[in-house]
């Protein structure tokens, strides 16, 4: 049984004595900050005042005097008045014994909800335009949304992670135009050349190159590429074409490989080109013009955005016959809501904010219920090394690419840095800190606290501690530090939970620091091995569970748990 649920059941056993308690009354209970305050909390009696027009500390006292008629001793052991009306109350270490065993017996399963029920989710993330390598930007989407399906996935829901492969985009001909202009400087080195702006400097491109082109490397690498392999044989042929069609087949497969350094993988790609080639997108212009919604003005076609609080108009297709991102944002969502799922979950980044609302309000002005999309907005992230922010641009020559921060810090360090704050917060990336080998690294001393308890487990089976036991007595475990570390295990159920309701991987990051701390408080207080044989095998039981808490919480983030460091 779980605690919170019984004192939740008991309490509305209570309240059903009152008569002016309204049915709807929802009783809030929550862990005290303050360990002496009790394991679990209620404020009901404050919140009750109101109704039975009584002050909140009578209130709570008569609500203990009650309580202990309905609670189990083996259970609650005690329910006190605190402050102003705040009742604490303490669980058995009955309770947490049984607990630490239910974990034990769960293993690699322990944590995981049933709050999905099989429904089905689907996670867009990364989608990340084919023009360059991935940026740290991206990383932090790619991880984000990565993580937010494991947590869908750990609470029971059936999770579709998908990749929004935008290639008819403005970006994309102005990628090809980048490779075709320096592909025919290859062909013929003589060709006029001009000097624009880049990340450090002046650069030297083609005279015909376009204003506004991706000045990279890895656009020099393809164009030579190609040239290797056709020679001159493709001088003629459209940069929106072949030249675009080169280029985003070498960085599209350069992207897959960035994101498995991290362990990330796509389960679908949709195809923003099907969008047109179904004629998705102007079904969505037509809908909306029966509903009186666009309009035509200046050859452009107008999204009257007006009509639902924005200060201007919006435009949909530009007087080009180009539609702006709206239009196929609104198709590609319409599209998801088609396909049955139970849970959208959008990853997105700040620049985005603007356009959100027109999107889901253009999707239900057509008819289709929003409700169950969720759009999870980050924001942008900055590397800092040595206390000075590094440059970042995907256009300009010089920048830091995803790859390179996995170079230089690894995949588990990026994955948990990306997630050590809630994602609407800035980030700044310290890549000193990242590189630090110590407990100050918050990855370093989770994986460090994970490797100690398997080198633990390894020296008490070398030595033989807690061999003549044959079944550990939990019972034997009543030190404070113990006791401790039990509920923090305990906590990890809920905090995915929290997690997968709230879309906020975060909380996870931030329980197993915590749930760290508890066991090297309990490894600094409880000896193991050297102690006699009972008290060793209750202890190396409850190193076991911590091990399971501390894997499992990693595995949730999609970071490696080491046995040795």
């Amino acid at each position: 049984m779980v605690v919170k649920d019984y004192l939740n059941s008991a309490i509305a056993k209570v309240l059903g004595s009152y008569e002016a308690v309204p049915d709807d009354f929802v009783v809030e209970l929550e862990i005290p900050n303050n360990p002496e305050h009790g394991d679990w909390s209620t404020n009901a009696a404050l919140k009750l005042a109101r109704y039975l027009r009584k002050a909140p500390r009578e209130i709570a006292e008569e609500m203990v005097a009650r309580l202990s008629d309905v609670f189990s001793p083996e259970l609650i052991t005690s329910a006190d008045v605190a402050g102003a009306g705040f009742i604490n109350f303490r669980v058995a270490n009955a309770y947490w014994w049984q607990l630490l065993g239910r974990i034990l017996e769960l293993e690699s399963r322990y944590g995981r909800g049933s709050s999905g029920d099989g429904k089905k989710a689907l996670v867009e993330y990364v989608s990340a335009n084919p023009t360059g390598p991935l940026t740290v930007g991206h990383g932090r989407n790619a991880v984000l949304g990565d993580t937010i399906a494991n947590v869908l996935d750990w609470s029971g829901y059936d999770v579709t992670r998908e990749y929004y492969f935008n290639d008819a985009g403005r970006q994309m001909r102005v990628l090809g135009e980048s490779v075709r202009s320096q592909y025919l400087s290859i062909l013929n080195p003589s060709r006029e050349t001009k000097t624009v702006e880049g990340g450090s400097g002046d650069v030297v491109v083609p005279e015909d190159f376009p204003e506004d082109g991706y000045l990279g490397e890895y656009i020099i690498d393809i164009a030579r590429s190609i040239a290797s392999e056709h020679g001159d044989t493709k001088k003629a042929e459209d940069a929106e074409g072949f030249f675009k069609d080169a280029a985003e087949k070498v960085i599209f497969a350069d992207i897959e490989a960035t994101l498995g350094r991290i362990g990330i993988r796509q389960d679908e790609y949709f195809n923003e080109r099907t969008l047109y080639d179904t004629g998705k997108i102007w079904n969505v212009v037509d809908g909306l013009r029966k509903e009186g919604l666009v309009y035509d003005s200046e050859g452009a076609v107008w999204f009257k955005t007006t009509e639902f609080g924005k200060e201007k108009d919006t435009v949909l297709v530009k007087s080009s016959g180009e539609p702006t991102y709206r239009l196929p944002d609104i198709a590609y969502h319409v599209d998801k809501v088609e396909r049955s799922y139970d849970r959208i979950v959008d990853i997105f980044g700040a620049d985005h904010i603007a356009t959100v609302p027109d999107v889901l309000k253009g999707v239900e002005l057509l008819g289709y219920d929003v409700s169950g999309i969720d759009v999870v907005i980050y924001q942008f992230v900055t590397l800092v090394r040595s206390g000075k922010p590094v440059k970042m641009s995907t256009r300009k020559a010089t920048y830091e690419t995803l790859d390179d921060l996995i170079d230089e810090v690894g995949a588990d360090v990026v994955r948990f840095f990306f997630l050590m704050r809630s994602a609407n917060t800035h980030l700044e990336f310290d890549l000193d800190l990242a590189r630090e080998a110590s407990d100050k690294n918050p990855v370093f001393y989770l994986q460090y606290a994970h490797a100690r308890i398997c080198s633990i487990l390894r020296k008490a089976d070398e030595v033989g501690a807690g061999s003549t036991v044959a079944e550990p007595d939990l019972g034997q475990l009543v030190h404070a530090s113990e006791i401790n570390l039990i509920k923090s295990l305990a906590q990890f159920p809920a905090v995915v939970e929290d997690a997968s309701s709230s879309l906020e991987p975060h909380r996870i990051a931030t329980y197993l620091r915590e749930l760290a701390v508890a066991f090297t408080d309990f490894y600094g207080n409880c000896r193991i091995i050297g102690e006699e044989d009972g008290i060793a095998s209750a202890r190396l039981a409850l190193a076991r569970a911590a091990r399971i808490g501390l894997a499992n919480g990693l595995s949730v983030l999609g970071i490696s748990a080491p046995d040795r460091m």
